[in-house]
């Protein structure tokens, strides 16, 4: 842990903005070879297969990108390295538990959970982004 605790802000957001690229990218991948395996050119082809590994990526990406972006911002704006790995961690998790659960034909806990983290993650931080427009944010 003394690794992550070493790190400035910037580090810290580029830590978990660049894992969560690299979910998206192996999302995507999986797409590919869905799309592959079952000779889908273009879309799903009405395959559940291909539908399920699209669905699970662009599900990611829904949500990625702005937890990315409150990252930078909050960054920007001197949040302390610890809330930088609070939310880019809890985000992280979030998505890829997500991702796990909905990658399996019925609804689970995990995809439950998932939401759970994920919305967390970005509550706060848009809340936090509120409040530095009018407050403020400590410099640590």
């Amino acid at each position: 842990m003394g690794l992550l605790t070493g790190m400035t802000s910037a580090q810290a957001a580029a830590l978990w903005s660049g894992l969560m690229i690299l979910l998206l990218v192996f999302l995507s991948i999986r797409v590919v070879m869905a799309r592959r395996a079952n000779r889908v050119l273009l879309g799903d082809g009405g395959n559940a297969r291909v539908l399920l590994a699209g669905r699970v990526f662009g599900n990611a990406a829904e949500y990625i990108p702005a937890g990315i972006g409150a990252l930078a911002v909050l960054t920007l704006l001197g949040a302390p390295a610890w809330t930088l790995h609070g939310l880019g961690g809890l985000l992280f998790v979030g998505r890829l538990i997500h991702a796990v659960s909905l990658s399996e034909k019925r609804p689970t806990a995990g995809r439950v959970l998932g939401m759970v983290l994920t919305f967390t993650a970005l509550g706060v931080a848009g809340a936090m982004l509120v409040v530095h427009a009018f407050v403020g944010l400590p410099h640590v």
